[in-house]
């Protein structure tokens, strides 16, 4: 447990993913809040109840979560507070924490469609199987309230929030004016770029989201917080925001750079492009893999620098 301020006190559990463990932060004030809720596992559980012990509270002492996003690592343990008057995030959280058929139906099928159009081949499809695995991580919920750009956190309205949305489309980041402090969900990391990751649209038949370039547009957007200090999801908090930001914009358009030099001598799919960009990593790790790929087509196509042609219903990218 690490006391960040008097006010301010960030909790760890431990998750069975690769990123390892993940924060969550208790806030006082008008009302005891928790800002997201770690990972549906007994282990966490424990975990949390022990380092909120330390504190002097109790798990019913806990009046309502804040979330940052909706992936399983942030809203694990929702179900599990038998006090809280509320929980409030992006309203895109809804459908995650409600999961009808219908939405988780539409979710496979755009997945399906996508990966088809980007040339996916049949023995990666096997990844489809494995596209539910997550959601038992997640308890069923629904939202309280939504959280919009501007709003102040209820019974913290020195905390603003901010729609950071990149890594996911319901992520927010909570900015304290006063002394410069955000808490950064997955949005800003010190030891790992945020891996904005592939979405079905909001509406259905909409527009697919490109969340690279949502990722960098509020990147840009951080750059003018004078952000003193960002208590993150997970690693290590840190400082010099705005250096690790312009770093992640190098590394990102040199990551672009090589693709499109991939580009030059003949059209790719989406997925040849990630075969060749991630040779050891697609088959164990095919969505984020893919995810990133993709993200950088999407770069490139935006600054104008590739060709896209739809051939025999498969996309293809070339260099101009």
């Amino acid at each position: 447990m690490i006391h960040t301020t008097d006010t301010i006190h960030q909790l760890t559990v431990p998750t069975p993913f690769g990123v390892g463990d993940v924060h969550m932060y208790v806030l006082k004030g008008e009302t005891l809040t928790l800002v997201d809720a770690g990972i549906k596992t007994e282990e966490a559980w424990k975990v949390f109840v022990h380092g909120l012990q330390e504190l002097g509270y109790t798990p019913e002492d806990v009046e309502q979560v804040m979330l940052t996003h909706h992936h399983p690592d942030h809203i694990g343990l929702l179900d599990r507070f038998s006090n809280l008057k509320g929980i409030y995030g992006h309203e895109d959280n809804r459908r995650w924490l409600e999961r009808d058929e219908a939405f988780l139906n539409r979710y496979h099928s755009f997945f399906y469609d996508l990966y088809s159009k980007f040339g996916v081949s049949e023995e990666y499809k096997s990844f489809f199987k494995h596209l539910r695995d997550p959601l038992k991580y997640v308890p069923f919920g629904t939202l309280t309230g939504s959280l919009v750009e501007g709003d102040g956190l209820p019974g913290h309205e020195d905390w603003e929030v901010l729609e950071t949305p990149g890594h996911a489309e319901s992520h927010l980041s909570f900015y304290r004016k006063q002394d410069g402090k955000m808490i950064s969900g997955d949005h800003l990391l010190y030891h790992i770029s945020s891996n904005p990751l592939l979405e079905p649209p909001r509406k259905p038949g909409g527009e697919r989201p490109k969340p690279l370039l949502s990722y960098r547009q509020t990147m840009e957007k951080c750059l003018h917080y004078p952000i003193s200090e960002v208590l993150p999801g997970h690693g290590p908090i840190f400082t010099g925001v705005h250096d690790i930001i312009h770093t992640r914009f190098e590394k990102q358009e040199q990551r672009a750079e090589k693709v499109y030099d991939m580009l030059v001598d003949k059209p790719l799919s989406p997925f040849e492009v990630c075969q060749k960009l991630f040779p050891k990593h697609i088959k164990k790790e095919f969505g984020l893999t893919m995810s990133e790929t993709v993200g950088q087509l999407d770069y490139l196509e935006a600054t104008h620098r590739v060709h896209v042609e739809l051939q025999n219903g498969v996309v293809y990218y070339q260099a101009i």
